[in-house]
């Protein structure tokens, strides 16, 4: 599908930001996430510079920005074919002149590529911020995809620390988003793509909406150099940069190692500071049971990134042979491997759905929602996918179960969580409500009960 679709609530944060006379704005998320998209779609309408870093050195930056903001036709003394900028400060200072009757917004994308270049540019946009206060229309707006580099900007003792009046994390759709892309698919195929790509845009736009899923995983993922095998191989190199270590501990999580002890045993490594830096960029979760305090010992991970995820459990596992040709061959037995991520994606998928409803106040509550997330006991044995906290005291009100099956019989399904929630959370239960969630169909619902399919799941909200 091509145009630019939804991202709405990050347009608001944006307009919010434009309007009010603000100065410095920072966006920053992943690659491939559809930063740059969005910042041109927010743009479009504005007289804005933009500027990408690419490693091009001081001079050739200063030389590149001169030739677009001379193209832009900005009203100015200066000539800037014959005198382009010499440094940083040069070019501040004269886009400030020539924003001071008319707002221009400034965009430097890539921005850890132009600090490479210029290393004392955070000191150089730090004192202009200051000095240009209230004299200038100049917004000025730093965006980039080293996650980690664009979360140092806003931490203290930066120089630009508490000078962004907008800080902006731009993520990957959500299945109700990412059904936007895919408005030709059926919904359940929706879920099978969502589950491949992890919702990222770029790869949904990739997604051939005539062919089947086995055809698209051919294309896509089974040929040597095809695009979303490769991608895994740079989201490894590069968004997830933590050497040796953090992709063994990556292919630990994602072959069920979830447990910090796990983990360790089978790196033979103490994974703490690992671990915490893959949450710092985002790649893995640590969670822990619905309703548990947050010291509770209980704690999982999980790879947060279902295209991650699908790269080191399935992928990856044919790798070799793919290199080797086979991949037309594989296509059909990586479709049932897909069926096998899926069970996870769909739960977390059915948990999302939730929040949006909870949001929205569309769901069979009394009071305000303060938390969805899944539960388990200590044995591992007893596991509710979904429960729904209420209040202040963070009661449970709903439990839900969410299967990767065409169809489920929901009496059943209702019979063991409320078990579930007898024995392991040791509440009535009759005192809660109760979901049940299957990709197609569900059957003998009881009364009360509320039922979920992938066209709830998956569709444009």
């Amino acid at each position: 599908m091509d145009g630019f679709v939804n991202r709405t609530a990050e347009l608001r944060a944006l307009d919010r930001w434009w309007k009010a006379h603000a100065r410095a704005a920072v966006v920053w998320g992943r690659r491939r996430v559809g930063k740059t998209a969005l910042l041109q779609q927010f743009a479009s309408d504005k007289r804005s510079v933009f500027h990408t870093g690419a490693g091009r050195g001081d001079r050739g930056e200063l030389a590149l920005l001169s030739r677009q903001v001379a193209a832009l036709g900005l009203r100015g003394l200066r000539d800037l074919d014959q005198r382009p900028y010499t440094n940083w400060d040069d070019a501040l200072d004269d886009l400030a002149e020539r924003a001071a009757r008319t707002p221009v917004l400034l965009v430097l994308d890539e921005f850890p590529e132009l600090v490479a270049a210029s290393p004392g540019l955070p000191n150089v946009l730090r004192a202009f911020l200051d000095r240009s206060q209230g004299h200038t229309k100049l917004r000025l707006l730093l965006c980039g995809s080293a996650v980690r580099h664009m979360t140092a900007l806003q931490e203290e003792r930066q120089p630009l620390y508490g000078r962004f009046d907008l800080a902006l994390l731009v993520h990957a759709f959500g299945p109700h988003d990412a059904a936007h892309m895919l408005p030709r698919v059926a919904p359940a195929d929706r879920a099978l793509a969502y589950g491949l790509t992890g919702g990222m845009p770029l790869y949904l736009s990739w997604w051939d909406q005539d062919a089947s899923v086995t055809e698209n995983l051919a294309e896509l993922v089974c040929q040597p150099a095809s695009r979303l095998l490769t991608e895994g191989d740079l989201v490894l190199r590069t968004d997830a940069d933590v050497a040796d270590l953090g992709q063994q501990v990556l292919y630990a999580i994602a072959d069920g190692r979830t447990q910090h002890g796990e983990i360790k045993d089978h790196i033979r490594a103490e994974p703490t500071r690992t671990l915490d830096r893959l949450i710092e960029l985002r790649i893995i979760e640590r969670l822990i049971p619905a309703g548990e305090p947050q010291r509770t010992k209980r704690r999982i991970y999980r790879i947060a990134d279902p295209f991650l995820a699908f790269h080191l459990r399935v992928a990856s596992r044919y790798r070799s042979e793919i290199d080797r040709g086979l991949g037309r061959s594989i296509a059909p037995v990586m479709r049932q491997a897909l069926d096998d991520h899926m069970g996870g994606v769909w739960e977390e998928a059915f948990r999302s759905h939730l929040r949006v409803l909870a949001a929205d106040g569309r769901l069979p509550t009394p009071g305000n929602v303060v938390g969805v997330g899944a539960w388990w006991d200590a044995s591992g044995t007893n596991e509710i996918d979904a429960v729904v906290l209420e209040g202040r005291s963070a009661t449970p009100v709903l439990a839900g179960e969410a299967k990767w099956a065409r169809s489920v019989d929901a009496r059943r399904i209702v019979h063991d969580l409320r078990q579930k929630v007898d024995r392991g959370l040791g509440l009535d239960p009759n005192s809660l409500g109760y979901l049940v969630c299957a990709r197609h169909e569900v059957h003998h619902l009881p009364d009360g009960a509320q039922a979920f399919t992938a066209e709830d799941l998956f569709s444009p909200s």
